[in-house]
């Protein structure tokens, strides 16, 4: 593997001035008609040219990378009008920090729903000669890379953690065959990791797996998080309704503990202040009658009983 070595480079303010000298100089040699004089300022200008060619300007946040004849000579790193061996390719590498944002990949998730996901990826060159050498261009391949982890992320994990209304449902069920409520063993809810309820853990795990693909080509990964995120057009409908559902529910079963409470309540003040005394049959009659009322989505009607309570 090819590292990075950083070189010294000299000042080329110093040596712009000379090849400047040097170029008035054999222009006054080559307007003589001597032909000595004339050679001598050909081969000053030659001269000239050719150191003119060592000369290169780097801005803050950039690196030239120097080989000579193809072999890696070394980065120079120093900022300003920098001069070395005229003989060096220098090829331009920014280190600067880039954004990169895939496109909208359609692909299947743990659950095998269909989903549209893009991510930014922010990254930058850290290694010249990595970038450079050990992977053919290091642009395009931190973008087939980054799209290629975020694929992968994305068949992982599901899109929503749909097991709070499954267990909400299955909950419920049993509650009404057993004609009771379900404990709270019953209803703790097992926390699935999932792409829409676990954003900056997902996060995480993108940037990770980004920075393991790209550590081979230098460049550092600075941060990689989702940007779009939704279900495929075809299912849209259908997964809404079931958020619906799973809101619905949710609200439902928070009605119902204080419709309870409030039952349990009302029960309580009345044994401890003995307004009246209610056997169990009259007991399950309040009861009845204010879960209906708490819990019903519309106003209830009243029924006024001219009789007793069991006639």
């Amino acid at each position: 593997m090819i590292r990075e070595v950083e070189v010294k480079t000299a000042n080329g303010l110093p040596v712009l001035l000379g090849i400047l000298f040097v170029d008035l100089l054999s222009v006054g040699l080559l307007v003589t008609r001597t032909p000595v004089l004339i050679g001598l300022g050909v081969l000053a200008l030659i001269v000239s040219i050719f150191a003119l060619a060592g000369l290169m300007n780097i801005a803050p946040n950039e690196a030239r990378v120097l080989q000579l004849f193809g072999k890696y000579i070394g980065t120079a790193k120093e900022n300003g009008l920098r001069w070395t061996n005229p003989f060096y390719t220098k090829t331009k590498i920014s280190q600067r920090v880039r954004n990169f944002e895939s496109a909208k990949l359609k692909v299947n998730d743990k659950d095998g729903s269909p989903v549209e996901i893009a991510a930014v990826v922010v990254w930058r060159v850290v290694d010249t000669a990595e970038a450079l050498f050990e992977v053919d261009d290091y642009q395009n391949y931190v973008h087939v890379q980054s799209e290629a982890a975020l694929r992968n992320l994305a068949t992982q994990y599901p899109y929503d953690d749909h097991t709070e209304v499954d267990h909400a449902v299955a909950v419920a069920n049993v509650a009404a065959e057993v004609g009771g409520t379900a404990n709270a063993e019953a209803m703790t809810q097992p926390h699935v990791m999932s792409l829409r309820g676990s954003t900056q853990a997902i996060a995480d795990e993108l940037k990770r797996e980004v920075r393991d693909r790209l550590a081979k080509a230098g460049v550092e990964v600075i941060e990689a998080r989702i940007s779009h995120l939704a279900y495929a057009a075809e299912i849209a409908g259908a997964m809404l309704r079931r958020q619906q559902a799973g809101a619905i529910i949710a609200a439902r079963q928070k009605i119902v503990e204080g419709a309870v409470g409030m039952v349990e309540m009302a029960l309580d003040m009345l044994a401890k202040k003995g307004v009246v005394e209610l056997d169990n049959d009259r007991k399950a009659a309040m009861v009845s009658n204010l879960l209906v009322v708490l819990c019903a989505d519309h106003e209830v009607q009243p029924v006024v009983n001219t009789g007793t309570f069991y006639q």
